[in-house]
């Protein structure tokens, strides 16, 4: 077992561009943008003493709201030389709920880009602070938002009350190197450095702070289950803002000096032309990408032979798209990893040797120092091995905290630090676990309990279904009825009624959903995840239930 590291992200990126410097770091294929990792650190280093010259102090809140662009990256490993807090901001945020990340994060600066799926960020930031459009920039003055002094704007393009990212570079030269590496010195790695708010499946968003420990060590037992190396070429489809494309990609990434290669927004014919263009060996995605990329009609015409491993996460695996991510794609190494933001957020993972069983079955087990058990969720006493109840974690990945929410903390945080992940699990004898749903996604009808990821792993088997959802839904009779959302593979005509005869005799009546609806896609976060709540809030208008 290894032991932690005690670093800061800044420090990691400098220690790994003095070690492997000539590597490449960052590759955007279709920018033509590479930087090795010194040049990355140099341009690191300069974006982190533009940051001092704006007055970006130590315990400074950044928020970035933008795609996984070159300056996102830089902004994270930059802010942290710094000491200030990055904000992530979700890229599908609209109005109010920028407004209430800004309030809520108290965050002093906020960088961001032109637009997004057709979306202006900038008419909707003028709109939430209409003073912007009148003040100096980098000394904005608003009632509504006390802390926010700087708009920094990710294009050439001079908008009113904003600095341009050039402009930021630029007052680098205001900034000695003494001064930022005084400014590095004063970092502890238990500092909170990264802050990011639970993409909100379940309700309103938190903010989840992360500490320099917390992600660089997630980070390093990440790409040791993978067994990356120097010579491994990830490409990350995966938002940025979203742990999954900070922690498991970049983080992984700069621990072992392994080649990051962004795909700035999500497209599957894009991710296999830079996976095949620039010889990716591992790949990341939700398993909605991995769907996507391999429905594609193009392919077949892509040569994916340097695909190794990468990780499979973010929401539920089904058992047959794992398979075709090892059969297809050739990534015979792929893992899967379970976690949550707020546990930095993997805390099992599977290895690249282990079973195709164990691969396809389980989340994996627990990552090096990290603690797993399985409890009682009424009573939180540790239950046998094969007992399902809750999963909780503890060690170095669990966050410190909700920003600002005590109540909330101590909700899901034990005094003893034991993390409450709100997942069902059932643990092996060689603690291996494997997620059986979610508390708050239980359906209990008729007194009877019943698990939706159970019904959807054994419709997944259905030869004309694409995608499936379960999802409780009110029942004057029985409580909660169960609803299933489909979709259906290209080409493919189905009826409610094929779908229940599949189901008899095969799972038990209960099971066999009583409500069936075929849609086109589901109502999703920008990381991937599927929004049950919100599928629960459409059946109840689809069928008509109070």
């Amino acid at each position: 077992m290894t032991g932690t590291l005690d670093i800061s992200v800044g420090k990691l990126l400098e220690q790994t561009a003095c070690l492997y410097g000539e590597k490449e770091a960052v590759v955007y294929p279709d920018r033509g943008l590479r930087y090795t990792y010194l040049e990355f650190e140099e341009i690191c280093k300069k974006a982190a003493k533009g940051f001092i010259n704006l007055g970006v102090e130590k315990g400074d809140h950044i928020a970035i709201w933008a795609a996984n662009k070159p300056e996102w990256l830089i902004s994270q490993f930059s802010t942290a030389k710094t000491g200030a807090i990055l904000v992530t901001v979700n890229t599908n945020y609209m109005a109010q709920e920028l407004e209430y990340l800004l309030q809520q994060s108290d965050a002093s600066t906020l960088i961001l880009q032109e637009s997004f799926k057709g979306v202006s960020y900038t008419e909707i930031l003028y709109d939430v602070i209409p003073e912007l459009k009148n003040a100096e920039p980098g000394k904005l003055s608003s009632d509504k938002f006390p802390f926010l002094k700087n708009i920094i704007f990710l294009g050439d393009e001079q908008k009113p009350g904003m600095l341009t990212w050039k402009q930021l570079m630029d007052m680098s030269n205001g900034t000695s190197e003494e001064t930022l590496k005084q400014r590095m010195l004063s970092l502890n790695p238990d500092d909170v450095i990264n802050m990011q708010y639970t993409s909100g499946t379940t309700g309103f968003p938190k903010g989840v702070m992360l500490t320099h420990k917390n992600i660089v060590n997630n980070g390093l037992n990440i790409a040791e289950c993978m067994e990356l190396t120097e010579e491994d070429r990830l490409c990350i489809p995966v938002p940025f803002f979203h742990c999954f494309g900070c922690v498991l990609g970049t983080m992984a990434c700069v621990t072992k000096a392994a080649a990051m290669v962004p795909v700035e927004e999500f497209g599957p014919l894009k991710v296999l032309k830079a996976v095949e263009s620039e010889q990716c060996t591992a790949l990341h995605g939700v398993p909605t990408m991995f769907i996507a990329e391999m429905n594609h009609p193009k392919f077949p015409e892509f040569n994916l032979r340097s695909l190794r491993t990468g990780i499979m996460a973010g929401s539920n695996c089904p058992v047959e798209v794992m398979k075709g991510v090892i059969e297809k794609m050739g990534a015979d190494e792929i893992t899967i990893a379970y976690g949550q933001t707020e546990s930095s957020p993997v805390i099992t993972q599977t290895r690249v040797d282990d079973s195709i069983e164990r691969r396809v079955e389980t989340v994996g087990k627990a990552l090096p120092n990290v603690e797993v058990k399985i409890v009682n969720p009424n009573t939180k006493e540790e239950l046998p091995r094969g007992e399902q109840g809750e999963l909780c974690t503890r060690g170095y990945h669990v966050m410190k905290g909700y920003y600002k929410q005590k109540e909330a903390t101590r909700n899901v945080l034990s005094e003893d630090g034991w993390l409450f992940t709100g997942d069902l699990a059932v643990m092996d004898e060689g603690g291996y676990c494997k997620i059986t749903g979610r508390l708050k996604d239980m359906i209990i009808r008729g007194g009877e309990n019943i698990y939706p990821r159970e019904i959807e792993e054994f419709l997944y088997q259905h030869p004309k279904l694409l995608d499936v959802q379960i999802v409780g839904i009110p029942n004057d009779k029985y409580g909660e009825e169960v609803s299933a959302w489909v979709r259906l593979k290209e080409g493919e005509v189905c009826t409610a009624d094929e779908i229940r005869s599949y189901c008899e005799g095969k799972i038990s009546r209960h099971k066999i959903p009583a409500y069936i609806t075929f849609v086109d896609e589901y109502p999703m976060t920008a990381s991937g995840k599927i929004q049950k709540f919100k599928l629960r809030e459409l059946a109840k208008s689809q069928f008509s239930i109070k």
